[in-house]
């Protein structure tokens, strides 16, 4: 099993919690980013840095991750392509992306584009908080936890 973390965006207070459960599990971890990312002292912990542009770290990461592995991104259409090819995917903020939700995360991130585009609607996500990071820290414990059991996330 390996953690994919589509870097270009997660909070750093994230890839710190999924520093720590990949030292103390064993597990590697592989952030995707199209700009250089700082440098990291862990033996499990690569950085991919690939060209720039639109969706092209999504899909390196939808491309590479497979299904015994997992994927943290705020990004609802990766998290969309890697449940629809078997794997897991985790919401910064906590939230498992299942074949039962991501559709209909998928189609209100697009009502909320398209409110956006046409003034009807300002701003996005609230501020991330420690609320936030708990739930996240949780929802990572709970799904290594049955990876490593072998069962699949629920």
């Amino acid at each position: 099993m390996k953690i994919w973390i589509d870097a270009d965006a997660c909070p750093r207070v994230i890839k710190e919690i999924v520093f720590r459960a990949s030292e103390r599990l064993d597990l590697p971890v592989l952030l995707v980013a199209n700009k250089s990312l700082s440098k990291h002292n862990s033996r499990l912990v690569e950085s991919i840095v690939v060209a720039d542009g639109f969706d092209v770290a999504d899909d390196y990461i939808a491309e590479h991750a497979a299904a015994a592995d997992l994927v943290i991104t705020a990004d609802i259409p990766l998290a969309a392509r890697v449940v629809a090819n078997g794997g897991v995917a985790l919401d910064p903020r906590g939230e498992l992306y299942t074949e039962e939700n991501v559709g209909e995360r998928l189609s209100m991130r697009d009502l909320m584009m398209e409110l956006r585009g046409g003034g009807l609607v300002q701003g996005g996500p609230s501020q991330f908080n420690l609320i936030d990071r708990q739930r996240f820290a949780s929802s990572l414990d709970r799904i290594l936890t049955q990876f490593i059991r072998g069962k699949r996330p629920d």
